[in-house]
Order: structure tokens, then C-alpha cells, then sequence
């Protein structure tokens, strides 16, 4: 399906159908109670994505802790993102789909099935920095440089700057 195609349906459609929804739901159980549901519809969403998102960020620290890389928590944060947002949109039918997104049995089951089509390979790579190279332990070969140091608290405890220059950055005490 042509990306054209998907955003018209979803920036005309989708409002188009959720007008109809509303009307419908108007119809049959009253303004102040259709209006009642869509605001109620957004506080529980929102309640849930917290309480899902916490208990998502322990486990994927437990897994970064264990060495193994977060990837279905990765897909299930994006979820829950996305079901967010669509409980925060006025409407029933993103509702719906909001909700949909917030079950754990459906997320494994999409991520089971974008799986199959998406190679997902992870590795990792070391470069630069500190410690030891690719080939093992460095040689040590370098300059040794000695000396002593003395640790001084206040600025005016620290002797002059050599070389000629003084304090006002021209050769002046």
C-alpha cells in the first residue's frame, strides 16, 4: 500500500469514522455520558501505561544487567507509546486500538510476527577508549613521565606561572 494512501486514511478516515462513532454512541446512551466514557477512556489508559511502563523499565534493566539485549521491551516501549497516544486522542475507535496495544498477549504476538520478516541481528563493538585492545593487553611502551605534585586548596596558595608573564596576562606582577 503507497504511503500516500496510508496517511490520507489516517489524517481523513480515521476522524471521519470517530465523527460516526460519536454520533452513534451519542444516540444511544446520551451526551454527558458519551462524553463521560471518552474522558474516563483517557484516565484509565493513562494509569495503565504507567503502571505497564515502570514494570517494562525493570525488566529491561534486569536484562542490560544480565548482558542480554532488551529488544521485545525495546518493541513494547514503542507500543505503549503509541498506545498512549492513541488513548489521548478523543475518540472510540483509537481507544479501542489503544487498548489493543496495551495487552501483553497481542505485543508478543505482533512482535512475533514482524519477527519472522525482520532479520534482527545485535552484536557489540568495542573501539577507542581505555583498556585493553582488540589483540589483548597494550605493550606499555610509551613515555614515563615522573614527577611530584602538591595539592593546593586556595587559588592564592599556587605559585606564580613561569615564563615571564605575570599576573595581568602581560608580563606585569
Amino acid at each position: 500500500m503507497p504511503f500516500g494512501l496510508i496517511l490520507f486514511v489516517l489524517l481523513v478516515g480515521v476522524p471521519i469514522v470517530e465523527v460516526a462513532t460519536f454520533i452513534e454512541v451519542g444516540a444511544r446512551i446520551g451526551l454527558w455520558p458519551t462524553i463521560a466514557l471518552v474522558i474516563l477512556t483517557a484516565l484509565a489508559g493513562t494509569w495503565i501505561i504507567r503502571w505497564q511502563g515502570m514494570g517494562l523499565l525493570a525488566t529491561v534493566q534486569r536484562q542490560m544487567q544480565e548482558g542480554r539485549p532488551p529488544v521485545f521491551e525495546a518493541f513494547s516501549g514503542v507500543c505503549l507509546l503509541l498506545a498512549g497516544a492513541l488513548l489521548l486522542t478523543p475518540g472510540f475507535v483509537t481507544d479501542t486500538f489503544g487498548f489493543i496495544l496495551l495487552w501483553p498477549p497481542f505485543r508478543r504476538l505482533v512482535y512475533t510476527q514482524v519477527g519472522r520478516r525482520v532479520d534482527l541481528r545485535t552484536g557489540t563493538h568495542r573501539s577507542g577508549g581505555y583498556g585493553d585492545g582488540p589483540a589483548g593487553p597494550r605493550s606499555g611502551k610509551g613515555p614515563v613521565i615522573e614527577g611530584d605534585f602538591e595539592e593546593l586548596d586556595d587559588p592564592q596558595d599556587m605559585p606564580p606561572p613561569r615564563g615571564g608573564w605575570g599576573a595581568d596576562g602581560r608580563g606585569r606582577q
